[in-house]
């Protein structure tokens, strides 16, 4: 709830009821505006252009009614009230955090020692609670588990169900990872995989990977995840000027291990928004190519950084092991968690069945659960 506001033609200034004061231009109120002429009433889409609101816009009156505010915009004449609560989640007049590599709200980063979040494959696909909470882990900490699923094929595209829909690619809707003669990829082998995102070739990157078991009887095959946040925490935090040097220069990916396929990106491996948070990680030592948009004279910096960086992810502290039964898989953000493999042996099986999907689909489904269910998000 609001108690005042005080107007001169260019802004306004409320006091909120908890005694908080924050002020808002008038060209922003003007292209927020919240009447049917200016958004749409069924999804909120805006029905104006930057063009159509006057470059002389002001404000001739605003005032406190019922607790909200009402403003008055002219040369328009047109009059506009908006809700105390609207203007309290809407507050851009604040002292912001510059710490660049900040995490952004909602982000817990993680090493080894933490509880993996887990959700039983029933209950997220019967209980609304079950599935919310099992999405707001994969938001907050980049991955999750399910357990006590089916073994049967493709059940892995009934986990992307829950949230979104599946990203094809040249592997196809999904891929398996299991043993094959002379494999296209090194997942298809029984080597150790060192801690790694998928696909940092592709631009967009797939932002989500689903692995599901079907068999896993084979000795070792341990999976491995990684907080890439935490990694770049940790880097920021030892060598500040390393961390820039890997967020303020492109890598190079690539990969061309199939007919009719040559994926190339160019991008950081550690990505930053342009105000400093910390966005995405991208880090495959089997697909990087030959860096050569860094400086001659800081290219053996760069080296030192990109080697610290690897052995803060190689670190035993940093990981989460577990070995997948059948029926059992994981998710994990591909922009930021990392995940790994330990080898295993011939003898015996292990089939996994892997795909990707996109983060906006599990965010939008989990903030429309929230917004259906209030009281539980609180």
């Amino acid at each position: 709830m609001l108690r005042s506001a005080t107007h001169d033609p260019s802004m306004v200034t409320i006091d909120f009821a908890n005694g908080t004061q924050s002020r808002f231009h008038a060209i922003w109120l003007r292209d927020n505006a919240l009447d049917p002429e200016t958004r749409a009433s069924g999804n909120g889409q805006r029905l104006i252009t930057i063009g159509d609101i006057p470059a002389d816009v002001s404000i001739s009156a605003a005032e406190v009614v019922k607790g909200d505010l009402i403003v008055t915009f002219q040369p328009e004449d047109k009059t506009v009230t908006f809700p105390a609560s609207w203007l309290a989640e809407h507050i851009y007049d604040r002292d912001r955090d510059s710490e660049i590599g900040r995490l952004a709200p909602g982000i817990t980063t993680w090493e080894r020692g933490i509880d993996a979040p887990c959700g039983d494959w029933d209950a997220v696909h019967a209980n609304l609670t079950a599935k919310r909470d099992w999405l707001a882990a994969v938001a907050e900490y980049g991955f999750a588990k399910l357990t006590d699923g089916p073994t049967e094929p493709e059940s892995l595209l009934k986990v992307a169900d829950l949230f979104g829909y599946v990203r094809e690619t040249n592997y196809g809707p999904y891929f398996e990872v299991r043993t094959e003669v002379n494999p296209t990829n090194l997942a298809y082998t029984g080597l150790g995989l060192q801690a790694h995102t998928d696909n940092p070739y592709r631009d967009p990157v797939p932002t989500l990977q689903i692995l599901y078991c079907l068999e896993n009887s084979a000795e070792g095959g341990d999976s491995i995840v990684v907080d890439g946040f935490r990694a770049a925490e940790r880097l920021r935090d030892q060598n500040p000027v390393g961390f820039a040097l890997l967020a303020g220069y492109p890598a190079r990916f690539e990969y061309k291990g199939s007919d009719g396929v040559c994926l190339q990106s160019r991008r950081p491996m550690i990505e930053l928004s342009p105000d400093g948070e910390l966005i995405g990680i991208r880090f495959n030592n089997r697909s990087s190519a030959p860096f050569v948009d860094v400086p001659f004279d800081q290219m053996e910096a760069y080296y030192a950084a990109y080697r610290q960086l690897g052995e803060i992810i190689d670190d035993p502290a940093m990981g989460v092991s577990f070995k997948l039964e059948p029926g059992e898989s994981f998710i994990v953000d591909n922009t930021r968690v990392l995940h790994a493999r330990l080898g295993y042996s011939g003898a015996g099986s292990r089939w996994l069945q892997g795909c990707y999907a996109d983060k906006d689909g599990l965010l939008s489904t989990l903030a429309a659960m929230r917004m259906a269910q209030p009281e539980a998000a609180e």
